[in-house]
Protein backbone atom coordinates (compact mmCIF):
# COMPACT_ATOMS: atom_id res chain seq x y z
CA UNK A 1 0.00 0.00 0.00
CA UNK A 2 1.56 3.64 -1.07
CA UNK A 3 1.74 6.28 1.49
CA UNK A 4 -0.10 9.90 0.48
CA UNK A 5 1.51 12.75 2.01
CA UNK A 6 -0.20 16.19 1.90
CA UNK A 7 2.75 18.30 1.33
CA UNK A 8 0.24 21.69 0.19
CA UNK A 9 -3.37 21.28 -0.25
CA UNK A 10 -3.21 23.10 -3.28
CA UNK A 11 -1.63 20.20 -4.96
CA UNK A 12 -4.13 17.36 -3.11
CA UNK A 13 -5.15 16.76 -6.69
CA UNK A 14 -2.39 16.22 -8.75
CA UNK A 15 -0.84 14.27 -5.31
CA UNK A 16 -4.16 11.96 -5.38
CA UNK A 17 -3.55 10.58 -8.95
CA UNK A 18 -0.48 10.17 -8.74
CA UNK A 19 -0.64 8.08 -5.33
CA UNK A 20 -3.72 6.10 -6.36
CA UNK A 21 -1.58 4.36 -9.22
CA UNK A 22 -0.61 2.05 -6.68
CA UNK A 23 -4.34 1.19 -5.65
CA UNK A 24 -7.14 2.81 -5.13
CA UNK A 25 -6.80 2.81 -1.27
CA UNK A 26 -3.42 4.56 0.36
CA UNK A 27 -2.49 5.55 4.03
CA UNK A 28 -2.48 9.07 4.24
CA UNK A 29 0.49 10.82 6.13
CA UNK A 30 0.17 14.39 6.95
CA UNK A 31 3.74 15.41 8.38
CA UNK A 32 7.51 14.47 8.81
CA UNK A 33 8.13 10.95 9.01
CA UNK A 34 9.76 11.21 12.47
CA UNK A 35 6.73 12.72 13.67
CA UNK A 36 3.36 13.02 12.02
CA UNK A 37 0.86 15.06 12.66
CA UNK A 38 -2.17 13.03 11.36
CA UNK A 39 -2.27 9.58 9.91
CA UNK A 40 -5.23 8.08 8.24
CA UNK A 41 -6.60 6.16 4.78
CA UNK A 42 -7.85 7.84 1.80
CA UNK A 43 -9.86 5.83 -0.56
CA UNK A 44 -11.56 6.02 -3.74
CA UNK A 45 -12.08 2.38 -3.87
CA UNK A 46 -16.12 1.70 -4.58
CA UNK A 47 -16.65 -1.07 -2.29
CA UNK A 48 -14.95 0.58 0.70
CA UNK A 49 -17.34 3.58 0.06
CA UNK A 50 -20.15 1.93 0.26
CA UNK A 51 -19.17 0.32 3.11
CA UNK A 52 -18.47 3.62 5.06
CA UNK A 53 -21.31 5.79 3.78
CA UNK A 54 -23.85 3.13 4.87
CA UNK A 55 -22.31 2.41 7.62
CA UNK A 56 -24.58 3.90 10.93
CA UNK A 57 -21.53 3.40 12.86
CA UNK A 58 -19.06 5.80 10.62
CA UNK A 59 -20.94 8.78 10.96
CA UNK A 60 -18.61 11.01 13.24
CA UNK A 61 -16.86 13.29 10.85
CA UNK A 62 -12.55 13.07 10.57
CA UNK A 63 -10.56 15.47 12.69
CA UNK A 64 -9.50 18.18 9.81
CA UNK A 65 -13.45 19.40 10.47
CA UNK A 66 -12.63 20.47 13.99
CA UNK A 67 -11.14 23.67 12.44
CA UNK A 68 -14.65 24.80 11.72
CA UNK A 69 -15.90 24.77 15.05
CA UNK A 70 -15.29 28.02 16.44
CA UNK A 71 -17.50 29.34 13.23
CA UNK A 72 -20.21 26.14 13.10
CA UNK A 73 -20.34 24.61 16.75
CA UNK A 74 -22.07 21.90 16.57
CA UNK A 75 -24.09 22.18 13.89
CA UNK A 76 -25.20 19.93 11.17
CA UNK A 77 -22.08 19.42 9.40
CA UNK A 78 -19.88 18.84 12.60
CA UNK A 79 -21.78 16.84 14.90
CA UNK A 80 -22.00 13.23 15.56
CA UNK A 81 -24.30 10.64 17.66
CA UNK A 82 -27.02 10.99 19.03
CA UNK A 83 -27.32 15.15 18.97
CA UNK A 84 -26.26 14.82 14.95
CA UNK A 85 -29.37 12.09 15.16
CA UNK A 86 -31.84 14.78 16.69
CA UNK A 87 -30.77 17.56 14.52
CA UNK A 88 -31.05 16.07 11.48
CA UNK A 89 -34.98 14.77 12.42
CA UNK A 90 -35.59 18.37 13.66
CA UNK A 91 -34.43 19.81 10.31
CA UNK A 92 -35.16 17.53 7.66
CA UNK A 93 -39.01 18.80 7.35
CA UNK A 94 -37.12 22.32 6.53
CA UNK A 95 -36.18 21.09 3.23
CA UNK A 96 -39.47 19.31 2.05
CA UNK A 97 -40.43 20.20 -1.65
CA UNK A 98 -43.33 22.09 -0.55
CA UNK A 99 -41.30 24.62 1.87
CA UNK A 100 -38.64 24.59 -1.28
CA UNK A 101 -40.41 25.32 -4.15
CA UNK A 102 -41.43 29.13 -2.28
CA UNK A 103 -37.96 29.69 -2.40
CA UNK A 104 -37.54 30.15 -5.94
CA UNK A 105 -38.85 33.60 -5.80
CA UNK A 106 -35.73 34.42 -3.79
CA UNK A 107 -33.89 32.44 -6.89
CA UNK A 108 -35.43 34.53 -9.38
CA UNK A 109 -35.12 37.91 -7.70
CA UNK A 110 -31.31 37.41 -6.87
CA UNK A 111 -30.94 36.27 -10.55
CA UNK A 112 -32.42 39.14 -11.87
CA UNK A 113 -30.23 41.19 -10.08
CA UNK A 114 -26.83 39.41 -11.02
CA UNK A 115 -28.29 39.36 -14.71
CA UNK A 116 -27.95 43.50 -14.82
CA UNK A 117 -24.58 42.77 -13.38
CA UNK A 118 -23.53 40.83 -16.33
CA UNK A 119 -25.00 43.19 -18.66
CA UNK A 120 -22.24 45.75 -18.73
CA UNK A 121 -20.12 42.45 -19.69
CA UNK A 122 -22.03 41.94 -23.17
CA UNK A 123 -18.97 41.07 -25.77
CA UNK A 124 -16.25 42.18 -23.01
CA UNK A 125 -13.16 39.77 -23.84
CA UNK A 126 -13.51 38.34 -20.43
CA UNK A 127 -15.64 38.21 -17.30
CA UNK A 128 -14.43 35.95 -14.14
CA UNK A 129 -17.81 34.65 -12.93
CA UNK A 130 -16.37 33.62 -9.68
CA UNK A 131 -16.99 36.82 -7.50
CA UNK A 132 -20.64 37.40 -9.22
CA UNK A 133 -21.69 34.22 -8.73
CA UNK A 134 -20.31 34.12 -5.35
CA UNK A 135 -22.14 36.83 -4.33
CA UNK A 136 -25.22 35.94 -6.05
CA UNK A 137 -25.37 32.63 -3.62
CA UNK A 138 -24.41 35.14 -0.88
CA UNK A 139 -28.08 36.91 -1.50
CA UNK A 140 -30.14 34.14 -1.99
CA UNK A 141 -28.42 31.66 1.26
CA UNK A 142 -29.01 34.64 3.47
CA UNK A 143 -32.51 35.39 2.54
CA UNK A 144 -33.36 31.67 2.41
CA UNK A 145 -31.99 30.34 5.72
CA UNK A 146 -32.60 34.02 7.82
CA UNK A 147 -34.67 35.62 5.89
CA UNK A 148 -32.84 38.50 5.66
CA UNK A 149 -31.22 40.77 2.56
CA UNK A 150 -27.86 41.31 2.96
CA UNK A 151 -27.58 42.51 -0.50
CA UNK A 152 -24.02 41.61 -1.48
CA UNK A 153 -24.62 41.71 -5.14
CA UNK A 154 -25.20 45.50 -4.48
CA UNK A 155 -22.14 45.84 -2.24
CA UNK A 156 -23.88 46.38 0.98
CA UNK A 157 -22.81 44.31 4.58
CA UNK A 158 -19.34 44.33 3.29
CA UNK A 159 -18.12 43.23 6.58
CA UNK A 160 -20.37 40.23 7.09
CA UNK A 161 -19.85 39.23 2.95
CA UNK A 162 -15.60 39.77 3.69
CA UNK A 163 -16.08 37.63 6.65
CA UNK A 164 -17.12 34.63 5.20
CA UNK A 165 -14.69 34.55 2.50
CA UNK A 166 -12.28 35.00 5.52
CA UNK A 167 -13.31 32.25 7.57
CA UNK A 168 -13.76 30.23 4.35
CA UNK A 169 -9.77 31.08 3.79
CA UNK A 170 -7.99 30.43 6.76
CA UNK A 171 -10.20 27.24 7.78
CA UNK A 172 -8.37 25.23 5.20
CA UNK A 173 -5.01 26.95 5.12
CA UNK A 174 -4.86 25.98 8.98
CA UNK A 175 -5.70 22.38 8.25
CA UNK A 176 -2.97 22.13 5.74
CA UNK A 177 -0.28 24.08 8.05
CA UNK A 178 2.37 22.37 10.30
CA UNK A 179 2.12 25.20 12.56
CA UNK A 180 -1.18 26.69 12.58
CA UNK A 181 -2.75 23.30 12.90
CA UNK A 182 -1.92 23.36 16.50
CA UNK A 183 -3.94 25.20 19.15
CA UNK A 184 -0.86 26.39 21.05
CA UNK A 185 0.66 28.05 18.53
CA UNK A 186 -2.56 28.95 16.05
CA UNK A 187 -3.26 32.30 18.53
CA UNK A 188 0.42 33.56 18.19
CA UNK A 189 0.04 34.06 14.41
CA UNK A 190 -1.80 37.28 12.70
CA UNK A 191 -4.59 34.45 11.09
CA UNK A 192 -6.28 33.55 14.60
CA UNK A 193 -6.91 37.51 15.26
CA UNK A 194 -8.71 37.90 11.95
CA UNK A 195 -10.61 34.55 12.83
CA UNK A 196 -11.65 36.42 15.90
CA UNK A 197 -12.61 39.66 13.96
CA UNK A 198 -14.65 38.11 11.45
CA UNK A 199 -16.13 35.32 14.05
CA UNK A 200 -17.61 38.35 16.02
CA UNK A 201 -18.99 39.77 12.83
CA UNK A 202 -20.53 36.41 11.46
CA UNK A 203 -22.13 35.32 15.02
CA UNK A 204 -23.70 38.84 15.96
CA UNK A 205 -24.92 38.93 13.03
CA UNK A 206 -26.85 35.85 13.10
CA UNK A 207 -27.88 36.22 16.69
CA UNK A 208 -28.99 39.63 16.03
CA UNK A 209 -31.68 38.25 13.09
CA UNK A 210 -32.21 35.27 15.57
CA UNK A 211 -33.52 37.78 18.62
CA UNK A 212 -35.71 40.14 15.86
CA UNK A 213 -36.98 37.23 14.28
CA UNK A 214 -37.84 36.27 18.31
CA UNK A 215 -39.48 39.45 18.85
CA UNK A 216 -41.38 39.38 15.60
CA UNK A 217 -42.53 35.77 14.85
CA UNK A 218 -43.41 35.25 11.09
CA UNK A 219 -47.35 35.14 10.86
CA UNK A 220 -48.85 32.12 9.85
CA UNK A 221 -50.20 33.18 6.32
CA UNK A 222 -47.21 34.18 4.71
CA UNK A 223 -46.01 32.36 1.94
CA UNK A 224 -42.37 32.51 2.25
CA UNK A 225 -40.97 30.93 5.51
CA UNK A 226 -36.94 31.18 6.04
CA UNK A 227 -35.38 28.50 7.75
CA UNK A 228 -34.89 30.56 10.79
CA UNK A 229 -38.61 31.07 10.79
CA UNK A 230 -39.38 27.25 10.88
CA UNK A 231 -36.59 26.41 13.31
CA UNK A 232 -37.81 29.54 15.62
CA UNK A 233 -41.87 28.02 15.31
CA UNK A 234 -40.19 23.79 15.89
CA UNK A 235 -38.39 25.30 18.59
CA UNK A 236 -41.46 27.63 20.35
CA UNK A 237 -43.58 24.46 20.18
CA UNK A 238 -41.01 21.81 21.69
CA UNK A 239 -38.57 23.62 23.09
CA UNK A 240 -36.05 21.57 21.43
CA UNK A 241 -33.35 23.88 19.88
CA UNK A 242 -31.80 26.92 22.57
CA UNK A 243 -30.81 29.97 21.02
CA UNK A 244 -26.55 28.93 20.58
CA UNK A 245 -28.24 25.40 18.55
CA UNK A 246 -30.15 27.58 16.36
CA UNK A 247 -26.92 30.07 15.76
CA UNK A 248 -24.97 27.33 15.15
CA UNK A 249 -27.55 25.57 12.54
CA UNK A 250 -27.72 28.90 10.30
CA UNK A 251 -24.15 29.33 10.32
CA UNK A 252 -24.01 26.23 8.93
CA UNK A 253 -26.73 26.52 6.38
CA UNK A 254 -24.78 29.88 5.39
CA UNK A 255 -21.00 27.86 5.09
CA UNK A 256 -22.64 25.10 3.13
CA UNK A 257 -24.91 26.51 0.94
CA UNK A 258 -23.23 29.70 -1.02
CA UNK A 259 -19.87 28.17 -1.60
CA UNK A 260 -20.93 24.97 -2.73
CA UNK A 261 -23.58 26.30 -5.19
CA UNK A 262 -21.68 29.04 -6.31
CA UNK A 263 -18.55 26.59 -7.14
CA UNK A 264 -21.22 24.18 -9.10
CA UNK A 265 -22.51 27.19 -11.06
CA UNK A 266 -19.62 28.30 -12.15
CA UNK A 267 -18.20 25.52 -13.77
CA UNK A 268 -21.25 24.34 -15.12
CA UNK A 269 -21.35 27.77 -17.19
CA UNK A 270 -17.38 27.24 -18.04
CA UNK A 271 -18.41 23.34 -19.29
CA UNK A 272 -21.27 25.10 -21.18
CA UNK A 273 -18.74 27.69 -22.85
CA UNK A 274 -16.65 25.15 -24.01
CA UNK A 275 -19.50 23.03 -25.45
CA UNK A 276 -21.46 24.95 -27.49
CA UNK A 277 -23.56 21.39 -29.09
CA UNK A 278 -24.64 20.78 -25.56
CA UNK A 279 -25.24 24.92 -24.57
CA UNK A 280 -27.33 24.73 -27.62
CA UNK A 281 -29.75 21.67 -26.44
CA UNK A 282 -30.12 23.76 -22.97
CA UNK A 283 -31.06 26.57 -24.92
CA UNK A 284 -33.82 24.74 -27.04
CA UNK A 285 -35.25 22.95 -23.78
CA UNK A 286 -36.08 26.55 -22.19
CA UNK A 287 -37.27 27.74 -25.45
CA UNK A 288 -39.60 25.00 -25.19
CA UNK A 289 -40.57 25.52 -21.83
CA UNK A 290 -41.00 29.15 -22.33
CA UNK A 291 -41.23 29.85 -25.70
CA UNK A 292 -39.43 33.27 -26.75
CA UNK A 293 -39.72 34.76 -23.20
CA UNK A 294 -36.63 35.25 -22.07
CA UNK A 295 -36.92 36.75 -18.43
CA UNK A 296 -40.53 34.91 -17.56
CA UNK A 297 -41.46 34.37 -13.83
CA UNK A 298 -39.96 30.64 -13.20
CA UNK A 299 -41.71 28.80 -11.14
CA UNK A 300 -40.90 25.66 -9.54
CA UNK A 301 -42.43 23.66 -11.77
CA UNK A 302 -41.17 24.71 -14.77
CA UNK A 303 -37.39 24.18 -13.26
CA UNK A 304 -38.81 20.85 -12.79
CA UNK A 305 -39.08 20.01 -16.54
CA UNK A 306 -35.70 21.43 -17.05
CA UNK A 307 -34.53 17.66 -17.70
CA UNK A 308 -31.51 18.24 -19.74
CA UNK A 309 -30.21 21.54 -18.02
CA UNK A 310 -30.67 18.65 -15.24
CA UNK A 311 -27.99 16.16 -16.68
CA UNK A 312 -25.61 19.11 -17.53
CA UNK A 313 -25.20 19.64 -13.89
CA UNK A 314 -25.07 16.02 -12.79
CA UNK A 315 -22.04 15.82 -15.18
CA UNK A 316 -20.64 19.18 -14.21
CA UNK A 317 -20.27 17.78 -10.58
CA UNK A 318 -19.34 14.55 -11.77
CA UNK A 319 -16.36 16.36 -13.05
CA UNK A 320 -16.05 18.86 -10.54
CA UNK A 321 -17.50 18.00 -7.43
CA UNK A 322 -18.32 21.19 -4.88
CA UNK A 323 -16.93 19.15 -2.14
CA UNK A 324 -13.78 16.85 -4.08
CA UNK A 325 -13.28 15.27 -0.43
CA UNK A 326 -15.26 14.21 2.66
CA UNK A 327 -13.72 12.77 5.70
CA UNK A 328 -15.07 10.22 8.24
CA UNK A 329 -13.25 9.06 12.15
CA UNK A 330 -13.44 5.53 13.10
CA UNK A 331 -15.08 5.23 16.82
CA UNK A 332 -14.27 1.74 16.75
CA UNK A 333 -11.94 -0.94 15.05
CA UNK A 334 -13.77 -1.58 11.86
CA UNK A 335 -13.18 -4.73 9.56
CA UNK A 336 -13.70 -4.89 5.90
CA UNK A 337 -13.35 -7.46 3.24
CA UNK A 338 -10.53 -9.19 5.43
CA UNK A 339 -9.26 -6.21 6.73
CA UNK A 340 -8.91 -4.27 10.16
CA UNK A 341 -9.24 -0.26 9.73
CA UNK A 342 -7.99 0.37 13.45
CA UNK A 343 -9.83 2.95 15.83
CA UNK A 344 -9.25 6.75 15.82
CA UNK A 345 -8.45 6.17 11.69
CA UNK A 346 -9.12 9.15 9.49
CA UNK A 347 -10.21 8.13 6.38
CA UNK A 348 -10.60 10.42 3.16
CA UNK A 349 -12.75 9.72 0.62
CA UNK A 350 -11.37 11.17 -2.70
CA UNK A 351 -14.98 11.75 -4.46
CA UNK A 352 -13.00 13.70 -7.36
CA UNK A 353 -10.75 10.53 -8.37
CA UNK A 354 -14.07 8.19 -7.87
CA UNK A 355 -15.89 10.39 -10.10
CA UNK A 356 -13.37 10.19 -13.05
CA UNK A 357 -12.58 6.48 -12.47
CA UNK A 358 -13.21 4.56 -16.17
CA UNK A 359 -14.51 1.62 -14.15
CA UNK A 360 -17.43 3.69 -13.94
CA UNK A 361 -17.84 6.34 -16.78
CA UNK A 362 -16.46 5.34 -19.92
CA UNK A 363 -14.12 8.36 -21.17
CA UNK A 364 -14.56 9.75 -17.34
CA UNK A 365 -12.23 12.86 -18.74
CA UNK A 366 -14.79 13.87 -21.06
CA UNK A 367 -18.10 16.51 -20.74
CA UNK A 368 -21.21 14.44 -21.67
CA UNK A 369 -24.26 15.21 -19.48
CA UNK A 370 -26.32 12.44 -21.90
CA UNK A 371 -24.93 9.89 -20.03
CA UNK A 372 -26.98 10.94 -17.24
CA UNK A 373 -30.14 10.58 -19.61
CA UNK A 374 -30.36 6.88 -18.99
CA UNK A 375 -28.33 6.86 -15.59
CA UNK A 376 -29.59 3.40 -14.34
CA UNK A 377 -27.99 4.14 -11.11
CA UNK A 378 -26.72 0.35 -10.75
CA UNK A 379 -23.96 2.01 -8.67
CA UNK A 380 -25.27 4.66 -6.77
CA UNK A 381 -21.71 5.15 -4.92
CA UNK A 382 -20.57 6.03 -8.05
CA UNK A 383 -21.74 9.62 -8.05
CA UNK A 384 -21.71 10.85 -5.06
CA UNK A 385 -21.37 15.09 -5.15
CA UNK A 386 -23.61 15.33 -2.24
CA UNK A 387 -22.39 12.00 -0.33
CA UNK A 388 -24.70 9.60 0.70
CA UNK A 389 -25.59 7.02 2.71
CA UNK A 390 -27.40 8.43 6.45
CA UNK A 391 -24.97 11.76 6.43
CA UNK A 392 -25.88 13.03 2.79
CA UNK A 393 -25.88 16.81 2.03
CA UNK A 394 -29.82 17.29 3.74
CA UNK A 395 -29.59 20.80 1.22
CA UNK A 396 -29.03 18.54 -2.11
CA UNK A 397 -32.38 19.77 -3.56
CA UNK A 398 -32.67 23.06 -2.63
CA UNK A 399 -28.80 23.42 -4.35
CA UNK A 400 -30.09 21.43 -7.91
CA UNK A 401 -32.83 24.39 -8.12
CA UNK A 402 -30.99 27.14 -7.19
CA UNK A 403 -28.40 26.03 -9.79
CA UNK A 404 -31.22 25.60 -11.93
CA UNK A 405 -33.17 28.46 -11.51
CA UNK A 406 -29.62 31.02 -12.26
CA UNK A 407 -27.93 29.08 -15.26
CA UNK A 408 -30.95 29.21 -16.90
CA UNK A 409 -31.74 32.78 -16.38
CA UNK A 410 -28.21 33.26 -17.46
CA UNK A 411 -28.53 30.96 -20.78
CA UNK A 412 -31.98 32.42 -22.12
CA UNK A 413 -30.01 36.10 -22.27
CA UNK A 414 -26.45 35.22 -23.11
CA UNK A 415 -24.42 32.78 -25.67
CA UNK A 416 -21.50 32.09 -22.93
CA UNK A 417 -18.18 31.45 -25.29
CA UNK A 418 -14.41 30.56 -24.80
CA UNK A 419 -11.85 33.95 -24.33
CA UNK A 420 -9.19 33.58 -26.31
CA UNK A 421 -7.03 32.50 -25.74
CA UNK A 422 -8.72 30.01 -23.72
CA UNK A 423 -9.17 29.88 -20.35
CA UNK A 424 -7.55 27.21 -18.60
CA UNK A 425 -8.94 26.52 -14.82
CA UNK A 426 -5.98 25.75 -12.45
CA UNK A 427 -8.24 23.27 -9.63
CA UNK A 428 -7.66 24.23 -6.34
CA UNK A 429 -9.36 22.56 -3.10
CA UNK A 430 -10.03 25.18 -1.00
CA UNK A 431 -13.33 24.62 1.81
CA UNK A 432 -15.10 23.42 -1.76
CA UNK A 433 -13.27 23.05 -5.19
CA UNK A 434 -12.51 26.07 -6.77
CA UNK A 435 -10.39 27.46 -9.72
CA UNK A 436 -7.24 29.10 -8.19
CA UNK A 437 -7.08 31.29 -11.26
CA UNK A 438 -11.04 32.32 -11.43
CA UNK A 439 -13.82 30.68 -13.73
CA UNK A 440 -13.62 32.94 -17.31
CA UNK A 441 -15.75 33.30 -20.28
CA UNK A 442 -17.01 35.71 -22.82
CA UNK A 443 -20.68 36.99 -22.54
CA UNK A 444 -22.65 37.40 -26.07
CA UNK A 445 -26.33 38.79 -25.56
CA UNK A 446 -28.50 36.85 -27.35
CA UNK A 447 -31.07 38.50 -29.74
Amino acid sequence: MAEFIFAEYCDILDVAKKNFSYGNTVTLRFGPDICPIRKGLVTQDYNLIQFILNSRKLIKKSENYIFLKKWLGNGLLISDGDYWKRHRKILTPAFHFEILKNFVEVFEAAGDVLMEKLQKYDEVATVDLDILITLYTLDVICETAMGTKINAQSGQNIAYVESVRNMCKTVIERAFSPIKVFDQLYWLTGDYYKQQKALKILHGFTLNVINSKKDNPVRNDEKKTAFLDLLLKFSQKDDVLSISELREEVDTFMFEGHDTTASGICFALYCLADHPEVQEKVFQEQKEIFEDWKNPETTYSDLQKMKYLECVLKETLRLYPSVPVIGRYTTEEMNFDGYVIPKNTNIVIFIYGLHRNPDYFPEPEEFKPERFENFNNSLPFSNIPFSAGPRNCIGQKFAMLEMKSVISKIVRQFEIKPTVPRHEVQLSPETVLKSGNGVKVTLKKRN
